[in-house]
């Protein structure tokens, strides 16, 4: 199996032929790659659940004036009733991994709090659940051609709806997603 570099503060995409019904046309941004496995975040799966529900649900007081509007995302199968943060920039929060010089992934309530009550940071998404391989996992899968990857685009990630990150996703990479064949091929 050739060796891939890491692939920390990368979106994953999905192939057509990925037929598992939670990645299907997925967007995953991926917060660590290194040797033992691999964690990220769902980005296409919009839940009904809204930041403000959230809030509600966890007693801390919102002012934040589109909470409404801002659905929380399906970060991925494991640890679904977990809440996942991600967020520009980085800060220092309780609990977080640094992703990248201006991205992190934090899982604390202090920066829920400061999301309903300052709407900082003020690039934020929330995701209940996180994808994650274990050792080598992801690598074979690669090998498998079930997934292309990119370097990650902020645009994507907190500027463009979730059901159109997908598509979005795969023109960084000059694809026409329409063009792409549902089979698997290898060279």
């Amino acid at each position: 199996m050739n060796t891939v570099n890491n692939l920390s503060n990368h979106l994953l995409i999905a192939m057509p032929n990925l037929q598992d019904p939670f990645f299907s046309r997925s967007v995953t941004y991926i917060c660590e790659h290194n040797e033992e496995g691999a964690l990220g975040i769902v980005l296409s799966l919009p839940l009904e659940a809204t930041y403000q529900e959230l809030f509600e649900h966890m007693k801390i007081p919102c002012e934040m004036d589109n909470a409404h509007n801002l659905p929380l995302l399906a970060g991925g199968p494991v640890d679904r009733e977990r809440g996942f943060i991600l967020h520009s920039p980085v800060g220092n929060w309780q609990s977080s991994l640094k992703v990248s010089e201006d991205i992190a992934l934090s899982t604390s309530e202090d920066i829920l709090d400061s999301i309903a009550q300052h709407n900082q940071p003020q690039e934020t998404l929330i995701a209940l659940g996180y994808a994650g391989w274990e050792k080598g996992q992801l690598e074979q899968e690669l090998e498998e051609n079930s997934w292309l990857f990119v370097p990650a685009n902020k645009d994507v990630l907190f500027y463009t709806a979730p059901e159109q990150r997908w598509h979005k996703a795969t023109q960084l990479l000059g694809i026409d997603w329409t063009q792409i064949s549902e089979q698997d091929g290898h060279a």
